[in-house]
């Protein structure tokens, strides 16, 4: 359990974001954006870890480079958000971390985000970095497709893009989070769960989906064919709601003989990962989710 002592520095943020959401009901999403652009101040500057930014034919994305990278590997990172907020700059320090544990340099995509660009605008431009990063050398079992929360979400519809268009797929998926329930049927924690309640949740991917099927796989990988899928790890916080969802996933994926691994961080929010630095159990996760990366890519 976690501590009374713990000042959880992500329940503080999510907290100060909720109740500035209720007091303005109307809350335009380029508020939202601006507000949620604060996500990266929980965490701690990762050490050893430079950054370059990067331009793959016209879309946007940061490279986080810890000292003596493996040149072999690299990490397809996308950032959460419900597809709408979050962006390279708000999730750096995090994958700053992460890169730093796996020992490999990780692309932060600025994908196209809804509702400007309707899904799934934002899983080409995810089939887009994945090819780039072949042609940069790159082979395709040496990369991990990796996400929080939406940007779960999306770390693994690329896996569902790539086979259907017949491509080559990642090694390894790593995800914390993942938003693997947009309907809202098998969430679980609605009264611990300060951020991600069903309603926020169900009207993120309504935002996005438009009138797509959330049912689609694309939309939500636990109903694709996982027959052949690479190995998955996911992770989620004893207190969020998309734990049901997550649950269900790791259902599926087993019975489909997909390797599957769930890490569960005691009482801990929606993308606990986000205070890495200022949470034990934040640390751990990137610790340990980078371990089982480095094994699965050899």
């Amino acid at each position: 359990m976690m501590s009374t002592e713990f000042a959880d520095p992500l329940r503080t943020l999510y907290l100060d974001w909720v109740a500035r959401m209720q007091a303005d009901p109307e809350m335009s999403v380029q508020i939202m954006r601006d507000m949620q652009e604060g996500r990266h101040t929980v965490a701690t500057e990762p050490k050893g870890v430079s950054y370059e930014s990067v331009d793959i034919d016209g879309l946007s994305a940061v490279w986080s480079i810890p000292a003596d990278a493996d040149p072999t590997t690299v990490v397809l990172y996308f950032h959460g958000g419900g597809f709408v907020t979050g962006s390279a700059h708000s999730h750096r320090k995090m994958a700053g971390h992460l890169a730093r544990e796996i020992g490999s340099r990780v692309l932060l995509v600025d994908y196209r985000r809804a509702p400007e660009h309707a899904y799934p605008a934002q899983v080409d431009d995810g089939v887009t970095a994945f090819r780039w990063l072949i042609d940069q050398g790159f082979a395709p079992n040496r990369i991990v497709s990796a996400g929080d929360s939406a940007g779960g979400t999306l770390a693994l519809a690329l896996v569902v893009s790539l086979r259907t268009r017949g491509l080559p797929t990642p090694g390894a998926v790593v995800t914390f989070s993942p938003g693997l329930d947009w309907d809202g049927e098998w969430m679980v924690n609605e009264e611990n769960d300060i951020l991600a309640s069903k309603a926020i949740i169900v009207a993120m991917g309504s935002l996005a989906f438009g009138d797509r099927n959330t049912k689609d796989p694309l939309c939500n990988p636990t109903y694709a064919d996982l027959v052949g899928f690479p190995p998955v790890y996911l992770s989620a916080g004893g207190h969020e709601n998309l734990l049901g969802g997550i649950r269900k996933f790791v259902e599926a994926a087993d019975a489909a003989g997909v390797e599957v691994t769930l890490d569960v961080a005691p009482s801990r929010q929606h993308v606990h990962t986000f205070a890495v630095g200022n949470d034990p159990e934040a640390d751990r996760t990137i610790t340990e989710s980078a371990a089982w990366a480095r094994e699965r890519l050899g």
